[in-house]
């Protein structure tokens, strides 16, 4: 702690934004609440007197709040500051804080309590508190399943290094949201100025060249390596730290479905597509790069492969049954141990090298081939196809530096296959529960500035988004996205379920398939229409790229743009 000489009478609210700064906030992401009135008095007091504070976005809805958060996070990789409401409004943001802990995503989620009820001395907090707010245990106990750390700050005088401490919490390995209960009567209380010193990034841990060294001679042993990555790309140079690495040796890359960023260029060669299952047998050396699951069911396990893990923190917290199967770990900061890996990529074995980049080239020629005849189909089908929405996406973005932000389903290796997204930060997979994927666009956007940025989803997901909150944030912030809605009137997955568990059930005796029909929702374009944004319903494949060029015209202008695309599967 270092004394300041802050204005006297300022109070915890002051402290609030004070330790922000301290933390390095851009923005405070706030979905107001009745007790974050110390916090505004402070940012107006800051506003008028030309004293720094991070930039607050005052955001209608605790998904948009956080979801902003954790797009914002997910380029930047810096904690930010998110204000939510109370016990309610924590419980309302949940599904987001938990996909930001899926996602890796450090952030600073605060809310509040009261503790004096009305009976205390100072400000009355309000009956509200009293009769509908309050939680048995607080609620930093609702936060601890989703959040990394999460706990109260009991006085104003250490609220701004409890503010810090999370924040240096939630950016280490592994990065995901701490959470800090901060009661009504701190934030009221008067603050003595006292700040905690302005924090700095982590710093790295390493392998020891004698655990780099055995892994390097096991590749170098290898006949038929392989790479299995789910979020290589999600760590600070670790998208072109994994492709030098991947080069050196000549090993292919499998990007399974669980892959939550882009690791790897789609384009590149040595792509192995998604599917591990062919690796199973054929492997004989398996690396598991930042990979927290890569064999479902957990228990199929190589039948003749030596598996390494290279990865900080290979061990997952927040994973409640993890099955790696490792024969050796390489832990620290997962692009310098593919550096150092990297580098040692010496006295190879030619023939076996020159054998195993053959056998990729044929199974990368395959598969573009492969592409290449979906494409071709789905130009040639009746209605429009998910392939040629991807495809078409794909041909318009090339050289715009776009990024994808996904949130289909059972689209949703569609659009990892077809639109080949193949630059570090390209490509965003939605983590935990849908609902989230407007808003993750928002703060992606928010964090890319001029890049383009797409959000692909489903009508299912669509329809669990707050739309009408995102919409607001889009115009109040100059945010403009193009959204493409692969609508197919149907909740697709869950109806694929009810299919494979009941082949021969009452269901499919009936035509009775409850819970999936989406033919009566409106065209989902019209809800944007209010906000003045471009909106395009389309069912011809002859309209569909005028469509996007249209949108993606008008985004470059500006204009968030909603194209609903009715496809046929």
């Amino acid at each position: 702690m270092t004394d300041t000489k802050n204005t006297p009478g300022v109070d915890g609210g002051d402290a609030v934004v004070s330790a922000f700064n301290a933390v390095g906030a851009d923005y405070i992401f706030c979905s107001s609440g009745s007790e974050w009135a110390p916090v505004w008095e402070s940012l107006a007091r800051r506003h008028r007197d030309g004293e720094p504070a991070p930039e607050y976005l005052d955001l209608t809805h605790e998904t948009v709040a956080v979801g902003m958060a954790t797009g914002y996070g997910l380029v930047t990789r810096r904690p930010q500051g998110v204000l939510l409401h109370a016990a309610p409004g924590l419980l309302q943001g949940s599904m987001a804080v938990h996909g930001a802990l899926l996602a890796g995503v450090p952030m600073v989620v605060t809310s509040s309590e009261s503790t004096t009820y009305g009976d205390g001395p100072g400000q009355d907090p309000g009956g509200q508190w009293y009769r509908n707010l309050s939680i048995v245990g607080g609620p930093h106990q609702i936060a601890q399943p989703f959040t990394k750390w999460s706990t109260e700050a009991a006085s104003v005088h250490t609220l701004p290094t409890m503010i810090t401490r999370a924040a240096e919490l939630a950016w280490r390995a592994p990065a995901g949201p701490a959470y800090l209960n901060i009661p009504l009567e701190i934030l009221l209380e008067e603050w003595d100025g006292r700040q905690a010193k302005p924090i700095v990034p982590p710093g790295s841990t390493h392998s020891s060249p004698e655990e780099v060294d055995p892994v390097a001679q096991m590749i170098r042993e290898a006949k038929n390596p392989v790479i299995v990555t789910e979020t290589a790309g999600r760590e600070a140079g670790g998208f072109e730290a994994l492709v030098a690495f991947a080069e050196a040796w000549n090993i292919p890359v499998v990007e399974p479905d669980s892959a939550v960023c882009g690791n790897f260029p789609r384009t590149h060669p040595l792509h192995a597509g998604s599917d591990i299952g062919p690796w199973m047998d054929e492997a004989d050396l398996i690396l598991l790069v930042n990979c927290r699951a890569p064999f479902y069911p957990p228990s199929r396990r190589p039948s003749k492969a030596q598996i390494v893990v290279i990865d900080e923190v290979p061990q997952r917290p927040h994973v409640v049954y993890q099955v790696l199967f490792a024969d050796r770990y390489l832990e620290g900061n997962v692009a310098n141990t593919l550096r150092q890996l990297a580098k040692r990529a010496k006295d190879l074995d030619t023939a076996a090298v020159t054998a195993r980049r053959a056998a990729q080239d044929e199974r990368h020629a395959d598969e573009q081939a492969a592409i290449a005849a979906a494409e071709a189909k789905a130009a040639q089908a009746e209605g429009i196809d998910p392939v040629l929405v991807a495809a078409t996406l794909r041909k318009l973005l090339d050289g715009q530096d776009a990024i994808v932000v996904d949130e289909t389903i059972t689209h949703s290796r569609v659009v990892k296959r077809h639109a080949l997204t193949s630059d570090p930060d390209s490509y965003f997979y939605v983590q935990g529960g849908l609902g989230q994927g407007m808003a993750v666009a928002l703060g992606v956007k928010l964090a890319a500035g001029d890049r383009p940025v797409v959000l692909t989803i489903g009508d299912g997901a669509f329809t669990y988004n707050p739309v009408i909150q995102s919409y607001d944030a889009a115009n109040a912030y100059g945010l403009p996205v193009l959204i493409v809605v692969f609508n197919n009137r149907v909740y697709k997955s869950m109806n694929l379920n009810h299919r494979r568990f009941y082949p021969d059930g009452a269901a499919a005796g009936t035509g009775e398939w409850l819970g999936t029909d989406l033919h009566r929702l409106p065209r989902l374009a019209q809800f944007a229409e209010p906000f003045g944004m471009h909106t395009e319903t389309v069912d011809a494949p002859d309209a569909l790229a005028p469509a996007l060029e249209r949108a993606l015209k008008a985004v470059a202008e500006g204009t968030t743009a909603v194209v609903d695309v009715l496809v046929t599967r």
